[in-house]
């Protein structure tokens, strides 16, 4: 019997600019697509990350209102070590957002005052592709984000944002989702893996009461088994996968 056959994962669009990835925690990114994000800043395109919480409920061992601030210093520095300079905070509350207009219309301001062509976000579904289940603050921002990128095209919905000076935009293309069990796209990760390694262990204090392994031990290899899978389904290049949503 023949082996069956991998399907492969198409190159994600390249002719776009400027992108605007809306996750829901520090670390979110890091996680799994800033290899990408790295290749595509080193191309000369604009990247800026939205997050709904600062993660203040993600350390047993520290109370919200030491780790929130740790936690955005910790991302801010991640973010720089990818050619990220532009990180908003939304303040929903850690472990506890709420699937809503609320969220839409924070998510379309964003993308109004951002005017990305692809959007990026992380999985919106229940669970990770198979009986991993997924938290409930990623699916509601994944799903939130995937609707929100038609919410900010249209005047009539949250129409208090061209109020404030946020004219519609309609000029997004592609949401493109990462850590989907559906992939159907893939970006190289050779040139920008390394420095996904070093972005993520900026998120240190979270990462140290993770594991018990050496940081960069883990980091690296959580990363790279991860790229290399993807890789599998990619011309056996080391890849990042994401879903991608045309508009």
């Amino acid at each position: 019997m023949a082996e069956p056959t991998i399907t492969q994962l198409k190159p994600m669009p390249d002719d776009w600019q400027r992108a605007l990835a809306v996750v829901a925690h520090p670390d979110d990114l890091e996680y799994g697509c800033s290899a990408a994000i790295a290749a595509w800043t080193d191309g000369g395109r604009e990247v800026a990350y939205v997050l709904a919480t600062r993660g203040e409920a993600g350390i047993d061992t520290l109370d919200p209102a030491e780790c929130g601030p740790l936690r955005e210093r910790e991302q801010r520095a991640s973010a720089a070590v990818v050619g990220v300079s532009e990180v908003d905070f939304l303040d929903h509350k850690d472990g506890v957002i709420e699937y809503g207009t609320a969220l839409r219309r924070d998510i379309a301001a964003a993308i109004r005052r951002h005017r990305p062509e692809l959007v990026i976000t992380l999985n919106h579904r229940d669970t990770w592709g198979g009986v991993a289940w997924n938290t409930p603050d990623h699916v509601a921002v994944g799903r939130a984000t995937l609707d929100a990128a038609g919410d900010a095209g249209n005047r009539w919905i949250f129409p208090e944002l061209i109020e404030q000076g946020l004219e519609p935009w309609n000029g997004v293309r592609w949401v493109a989702v990462a850590g989907s069990g559906s992939p159907t796209h893939a970006v190289d990760a050779t040139a920008g893996l390394e420095r996904a390694v070093h972005s993520l262990l900026e998120h240190r204090t979270y990462i140290e009461v993770l594991t018990d392994e050496d940081p960069e031990t883990y980091v690296r290899g959580f990363l790279t088994a991860n790229a290399e899978r993807t890789g599998e389904r990619f011309g056996g290049k080391p890849a990042v996968a994401f879903e991608v949503f045309g508009r």
